[in-house]
């Protein structure tokens, strides 16, 4: 998998990103994150209605080489969740930001995405370029 990083997204330090469209953000992880773990087994997510608070652990994914937790990148509550995802983890290797994203989340402070990287600080982050 070519690890790209898409311009309209915002990155955090924990490898997810977030699109924002108006109130709502959808949230799911990095393709260096998917290249990381390898083969993905198993995915967590919370369900719909859930609060995201930005910093804390929303859910886990897992790989034959390691069980990572996922950190919410804003807060929030969960309005969609990507379900086919949960049974079909490994299409987080396919595509981590069109097919597999994982949640769509009402933004309750839009301001905390401020601190999240662009897609070139992002990329030279885990290039260390």
């Amino acid at each position: 998998m070519e690890l790209i990083y898409p311009d309209n997204l915002k990155y955090t330090d924990s490898h997810e990103y977030v699109a924002v469209d108006g109130a709502i953000a959808t949230v799911g992880i990095t393709a260096f994150a998917v290249d990381q773990l390898g083969d993905i087994v198993f995915l967590e997510l919370p369900e719909v209605g859930s609060t995201l608070t930005k910093g804390e652990t929303f859910g886990t994914v897992e790989s034959v080489k390691a069980v990572e937790e996922l950190k919410a990148p804003i807060s929030g509550t969960v309005i969609e969740r990507n379900d086919p995802l949960l049974d079909t983890p490994e299409q987080l290797s396919e595509d981590p930001y069109t097919v597999a994203w994982m949640l769509k989340v009402q933004l309750s402070d839009p301001s905390e995405l401020e601190s999240a990287m662009s897609a070139d600080e992002y990329r030279a982050k885990v290039e260390g370029a």
